[in-house]
């Protein structure tokens, strides 16, 4: 951020002489004005949770703001400093939305971990943030068994959801809250302090962390409430479907927050049937979600007519990977308007979102379904462009293709106690996101591929060099290729192709086995393909894109 605020600061200089002072407040965009305009004008307002148990849970804007104050008093009383990580390894519940704006207020960073990752990448993350306090739903206990040693927290409060005794070392959630006292001394936030962390997936090396401010969260925020066709308004029902622990649900809790809107989030239960009964029953008009979750949810819809009653007009906005122009025909079909949109950890997420202009509204539904089936265009306040291998920046024709960079103020400008991906950033202020992309006249990008290789399997990334490696420290493995190749559900699965060492034997479920040692269940690549040799361009690099072409119909089982 601070690369693009000193060239855009002389910038203006250059163009416009010397800057003269306005006469505007100087008014801080902080969580806590979110939770003092929310506490005040939409107390009543319900946010609803399925607990683990599958029971509702109903609250109000007011209670969670208020338990998110004791949870801000209680932290600080615990020795929470500003600037501190607060870990959170919970689903999409209650306590997690305390946690998002309790632990801001405080003065803290809220940290969601992401529950799925392989126990190795889980410690390392936790490590690296240096998360000293964690906040976990007791049905989550035995991933924290799993990571405990390797990321040791200072403390460790349970948030409980069963009658299970408290484990060794861990202390109650509910304790902590009551520890708040009566007196709670706010510490004056800055705006341009951190508020919230992710950790990027995917790329090759370590996972890098994203340090989002207060700021630059009320801006997105914002942008999600002027969201062309599908904004966050006061008057939707929000159901937060993306976990919170993926790029803070999209943003979607705290723009719920900040417009006042009903809140709905699905606790562990991410299966079709559920989904669809909170749809029902709690009136849902905006959701959000990956590919994945839709072609579950068609699916469901279409073998069982009649059984669910949606909102006319429900919208949802769907990321991760690229969305089927086939599944948003569908979906319409079935009255729930599909958007896209594309983001990354690094934009927090949402930097573009596909809608027809006003100006197309007189095209032929043919038409429209071929600019929704598009990555859309740049959210306010964003900026976008693509260039070539040489840096020149390309034009809006929809036949240059480039990489995509973008700037604005909720892109991230480093990564949080990193210097190895330095050149992400380009000496002007842009932040290279890897994607290539064509850009058409009304500037909506369509994403041709991804640099590096990565699979994007169900909305998550999996890095198909960091796989490659792990294989090729197998004892009979000469060299081995990880590639996305399309699946009927997942959108993209990863496959491994092997090539042995001469003499050496191993079997597709040997390997396999040696992967799920090191990685998440979901990264490990679901076939292994034998072969005498990879293919290799001139320069000795694997040839990917013949692998790719090779292998595009796998016939899967």
């Amino acid at each position: 951020m601070h690369r693009f605020a000193t060239f855009h600061a002389t910038t203006l200089s250059v163009r416009l002489g010397p800057v003269f002072p306005g006469s505007m407040m100087d008014f801080p965009l902080t969580l806590a004005h979110v939770a003092a305009r929310t506490e005040r004008l939409f107390p009543s307002v319900e946010v609803v949770a399925r607990k683990p148990d599958r029971s509702i849970e109903r609250s109000s804007w007011g209670a969670v703001i208020r338990r998110a104050r004791r949870l801000a008093a209680a932290l600080t009383r615990a020795g929470l400093r500003e600037g501190d990580r607060v870990a959170t390894l919970q689903w999409n519940g209650l306590a997690h939305v305390e946690a998002y704006l309790g632990v801001p207020l405080a003065g803290g960073v809220c940290h969601p971990l992401n529950l799925r990752l392989h126990p190795d990448e889980f410690g390392y993350i936790a490590s690296h943030a240096r998360d000293r306090f964690l906040l976990v739903d007791d049905v989550l206990l035995p991933v924290l068994e799993s990571i405990r040693a390797k990321a040791p927290f200072e403390r460790i409060f349970v948030v409980q959801h069963t009658n299970a005794p408290l484990p060794a070392g861990c202390e109650s959630y509910t304790s902590l809250l009551a520890s708040a006292g009566s007196e709670f001394m706010a510490p004056q936030l800055d705006e341009r302090s951190a508020a919230s962390m992710c950790y990027t997936s995917g790329t090759t090396g370590r996972p890098k962390g994203v340090l989002y401010t207060h700021r630059s969260i009320l801006l997105h925020s914002l942008s999600q409430a002027l969201a062309g066709d599908a904004p966050i308004a006061q008057r939707d029902c929000v159901f937060a479907v993306a976990p919170m622990f993926h790029v803070n649900s999209w943003g979607f809790p705290y723009t719920a927050a900040l417009m006042g809107a009903k809140l709905v989030l699905p606790g562990p239960h991410l299966d079709a049937e559920s989904l669809l009964d909170l749809l029902d029953q709690e009136r849902v008009t905006l959701t959000s979600g990956v590919p994945t979750i839709w072609v579950a949810i068609r699916d469901a819809l279409r073998a069982q007519p009649g059984r669910w009653r949606l909102e006319p007009g429900l919208r949802a906005i769907v990321g991760g990977s690229a969305l089927p122009e086939s599944l948003l025909r569908e979906m319409a079909e079935l009255g729930v308007q599909l958007f896209h949109c594309w983001g990354m950890t690094e934009t927090s997420p949402i930097g573009t979102y596909g809608h027809v202009k006003s100006t197309q509204a007189d095209f032929d539904d043919e038409a429209k379904f071929k600019i929704l089936a598009r990555q859309g265009y740049a959210s306010p306040l964003v900026e976008l462009r693509h260039v070539d291998d040489a840096g020149r920046v390309l034009p809006w024709d929809d036949e240059a293709i480039g990489e995509l960079q973008c700037r604005g103020p909720w892109i991230a400008g480093s990564y949080f106690n990193s210097h190895e991906s330095d050149e992400r950033w380009t000496a002007d202020g842009w932040f290279r996101t890897g994607d290539v992309v064509a850009i058409d006249s009304e500037g909506v990008i369509r994403i041709v591929d991804r640099s590096k290789d990565l699979v994007k399997s169900g909305g998550e990334w999996i890095s198909s060099v960091a796989l490659e490696n792990a294989l090729m420290a197998h004892s009979g493995v000469r060299e081995a290729a990880v590639i996305g190749v399309p699946h009927p559900k997942w959108q993209e699965r990863p496959i491994a192709v092997v090539a042995l060492r001469p003499g050496a034997s191993a079997t597709a479920e040997e390997l396999q086995q040696f992967l799920a040692e090191r990685f998440a269940k979901w990264q490990v690549p679901d076939a292994v393909v034998f072969v005498e040799a990879l293919p290799r361009t001139g320069v000795g690099k694997v040839r990917k894109s013949e692998l790719r072409e090779r292998y595009r119909e796998f016939p899967w089982s």
